[in-house]
């Protein structure tokens, strides 16, 4: 299998955020955000457009400047040792930012001199990284020939270039085919495996369930909620929920208080919590003109009813 995360070569460190604030014109976009990302880990960043997810992204590569608060990978503060500690990451931005002037092949080797990678070894790990992401028959094509999903995976190698032990994935599969998707999932959990710490960042609520070990959720620049999927699930909307239509509200909302469980307007229908006992669901079919639908319960549910908006 091909290298990825140098674990072997060098300490192993998790990377912290500690307190980070920051402000745009008066508009608070991050409000103390804290946590840890270990090594071997997928930690997940889940919320809607304007959450703060990206800025937070910037701050802990160091393109961003807290306004307080710091991020701090093993001995390295990003703000005062950014060299040291970037040496040690990689980024997949949301924007395809490669050098359309150049083949697949160099945007490799020529990124690779930023990490003072050169000759044989940069064309080594050029090679490496192009088999990594399947993308080794493809070296002589320029940038604009790709298809979009290949365009991500030759971000991703690029990030990778520097054998990071820490790799930041802004929004990385956003506008990409349920193909391309997987097969940039199959890499992530490969990273993964190899021991790297991945910091993910996503509105998709399958790849925060498939992908993440942990999750943070963000409304508005602050964490609502942090914990596995699983965990976030089981508590805060249990295991099961019914869709109903046609009833209304004062009728949902007496049947949750009975049964001590929750419910939520979704659409023209209502979101009900199912508790466990089996005769609730039979009660359900005896009021709803139309037969509900009992389904198992997702992150979306989560979010919608810790935030009363749904996660797009």
């Amino acid at each position: 299998m091909t290298s990825i995360a140098r674990s072997s070569q060098t300490e192993v460190v998790a990377l912290a955020a500690y307190d980070l604030w920051k402000s745009y014109r008066d508009r608070p976009v991050v409000q103390g955000v804290n946590f840890t990302l270990n090594p071997g880990e997928i930690l997940g960043l889940l919320g809607p457009n304007g959450a703060g997810k990206t800025t937070i992204v910037g701050m802990l590569y160091g393109s961003v400047k807290p306004d307080r608060g710091f991020v701090q990978l093993g001995q390295n503060k990003i703000q005062l040792q950014g060299r040291a500690a970037r040496a040690k990451m990689g980024i997949v931005t949301q924007e395809d930012n490669l050098d359309p002037d150049f083949t697949v092949w160099e945007n490799l080797t020529h990124f690779a001199h930023h990490y003072r990678i050169t000759g044989q070894a940069a064309r080594q790990r050029a090679g490496e990284l192009l088999a990594l992401v399947g993308l080794e028959d493809r070296g002589s094509s320029l940038v604009d020939e790709l298809s979009g999903g290949m365009k991500r995976r030759l971000v991703l190698a690029r990030a990778l270039i520097n054998h990071p032990q820490v790799i930041f994935l802004d929004e990385p599969t956003t506008g990409l085919d349920p193909n391309a998707r997987q097969d940039f999932w199959r890499l992530v959990l490969q990273l993964k495996q190899n021991g790297c710490g991945v910091l993910l960042t996503t509105h998709y609520m399958d790849e925060a369930q498939r992908l993440c070990d942990r999750l943070l959720l963000l409304q508005q620049g602050k964490i609502l909620d942090r914990g596995t999927p699983t965990e976030l699930i089981e508590r805060t909307v249990g295991l099961e929920v019914a869709e109903i239509i046609g009833v209304p509200e004062s009728t949902i909302q007496q049947l949750a208080q009975q049964a001590g469980t929750w419910y939520h307007p979704f659409g023209n229908s209502h979101l009900l919590g199912l508790p466990t006992n089996p005769e609730f669901w039979q009660q359900l079919h005896t009021i709803a003109p139309t037969p509900p639908i009992r389904r198992p319960t997702n992150l979306e549910d989560v979010f919608l009813r810790l935030t009363g908006t749904a996660l797009a």
